[in-house]
């Protein structure tokens, strides 16, 4: 049964939905929706917390009826609303608050260049920050939910950004260990210190290099196809059709990707740092006759208790950065292939950057408390 309740208060009007507003209730709907006054002279307030299993048809008809019966453009606030309605607002024509800025005819100059971009920029943010509450929110509900975090696609995620790249990362970190090995031991050889190879290769790969090349690899090659494929199917419109469906794209497109990163990139990393390590050894043994056991005694005794937890803890903080710009981005992508060029392109730089300017956080603060 389909209720809508009209209250007159203070400011103007308050309308309370109860009931179910699914597709299939589109007649009742229509019947309430009819019984609106002709003219709604004030703010209106629409509560949604009563209403039950809101669908696209329903939202869509309550926006144009409210529209219509609004003309002096009074300010129209939701409360509970479903996720879909926001993009239905868009569809119904209101416009986006940097497009009234761009509209300003007098902008112009170093200081209204200046003011766009930091409204840009506290756009954006804000974007993002809502974008990782309705990922806190998802999974949150997981917990009486379970098959909100959908296993199979999760599994299938897991697979494709980490047992593959297992492959691409070995390799990387290896060659990148033995560069650092070699290039350390020509300067410490002038010193007849050749034995700090192994420190310099242990230390920088344990807590440095395994964990941020690892990060590096995975942001260009699983943030870009996360932007890429969320892009594609924005293109193709089937985000609109699981929001008409009722399903909530942030859980079937969103969180198992980024589930799938946090749990990959940790495992990724110890692979990386042991191949590094096999590639310093490997060098040292070749190049400086520093034979096995020798290489692991000195390996032991410059190895501090936290040497190989500073690296690591890293890993699931720059896993969610990842995975969080690249659905984000693809999320974003409109009307044209290059949009989503331009937006992937986008994701991969600013996952780079995240990541080292995270990794440079985490170096202030591990200085500070001494880890």
């Amino acid at each position: 049964m389909t209720g809508l309740a009209l209250e007159r208060t203070a400011p103007g009007w308050r309308l309370q939905l109860s009931g179910c507003w699914s597709l299939a209730a589109i007649a009742e709907v229509e019947h309430e929706l009819n019984a609106l006054p002709d003219v709604l002279d004030g703010a209106v307030v629409c509560d949604w917390s009563g209403a039950e299993a809101p669908g696209i048809g329903p939202a869509w008809a309550l926006l144009h009826r409210l529209a219509e019966r609004n003309p002096g453009g009074h300010p129209i606030t939701h409360i509970g609303a479903p996720y879909l309605l926001d993009f239905l607002q868009k569809l119904h024509g209101e416009r986006h608050p940097l497009d009234r800025v761009r509209a300003d005819p007098g902008t112009e100059g170093v200081l209204s260049a200046l003011g766009r971009w930091t409204l840009t920029q506290g756009i954006e943010a804000r974007g993002a920050v809502g974008f990782f509450g309705r990922i806190v929110m998802v999974v949150r509900e997981a917990f009486t939910r379970p098959s909100a975090l959908r296993v199979p696609s999760l599994v299938r995620h897991i697979y494709e950004t980490g047992i593959t790249a297992i492959p691409i990362v070995s390799l990387i970190a290896f060659l990148i260990s033995v560069i650092v090995a070699y290039l350390g031991a020509q300067q410490l050889s002038r010193f007849g210190a050749n034995i700090f190879v192994v420190d310099l290769v242990t230390i920088s790969v344990l807590r440095e290099m395994g964990v941020l090349l690892t990060a590096i690899i995975v942001a260009g090659r699983s943030g870009s196809a996360f932007a890429a494929e969320i892009g594609v199917m924005q293109l193709n419109e089937e985000t609109d059709a699981l929001r008409a469906m009722g399903m909530n794209p942030i859980e079937v497109l969103v969180v198992p990707r980024v589930l799938a990163l946090i749990i990959v990139l940790p495992l990724l990393t110890i692979i990386a740092d042991a191949m590094g390590l096999a590639g310093g050894g490997l060098l040292s043994l070749l190049n400086l006759h520093i034979p096995l056991p020798q290489f692991t005694s000195r390996l032991r005794e410059s190895l501090a208790p936290t040497t190989f937890w500073s690296g690591l803890v890293k890993a699931p903080v720059f896993a969610m950065l990842i995975g969080m710009v690249g659905a984000y981005r693809g999320m974003q992508v409109r009307e044209s292939a290059r949009e989503l060029g331009r937006l992937t392109t986008v994701a991969v730089v600013q996952s780079i950057f995240m990541v080292i300017l995270a990794d440079a956080l985490f170096a202030i603060l591990f200085v500070k408390i001494d880890f």
